[in-house]
């Protein structure tokens, strides 16, 4: 895997409780893996010869945001020079739902308009991804 032009990021509302933060970015980090295995190394071992599971190939830095600038990257990805970014979103919906059944079914009856985006995970082509998020402060 080449991965020196490849980048990830995750964008938060820092607005956010933290503990809804850290959900937010597992979620969307669980989700990303689904998305892009490519960039998930191999497994390792250590001394003892135990497993550790591969984990991304690269830092994966976690930016400040709110649910504005989270929309706005997001609806920039719709545009062709966008194309071929891998991104997800995490929303008010999807937090506020008990079960998968329930936030597919609540989704499909939601405008994206009513949704309240708590971050957005963008993975791909370094360039475009620094285009869209770079000039955002790391998430302290």
């Amino acid at each position: 895997m080449d991965t020196k032009d490849e980048k990830c990021v995750m964008v938060i509302d820092s607005s956010l409780p933290l503990g809804i933060i850290a959900n937010t970015a597992a979620i969307m980090g669980i989700t990303m893996g689904q998305e892009r295995p490519d960039v998930v190394g191999a497994d390792t071992t250590d001394r003892t010869g135990r497993r550790h599971p591969g984990i991304i190939a690269f830092p994966v830095p976690i930016l400040k945001g709110s649910p504005e600038t989270i929309r706005e990257i997001r609806e920039k990805l719709y545009q062709p020079e966008f194309e071929g970014l891998t991104a997800v979103d995490f929303s008010d919906l999807a937090q506020g739902c008990k079960t998968y059944e329930e936030y597919a079914e609540k989704m499909l009856a939601a405008s994206e308009e009513d949704l309240r985006y708590f971050g957005i995970a963008i993975c791909g082509e370094k360039k475009k991804v620094n285009r869209l998020a770079g000039s955002l402060p790391l998430l302290r």
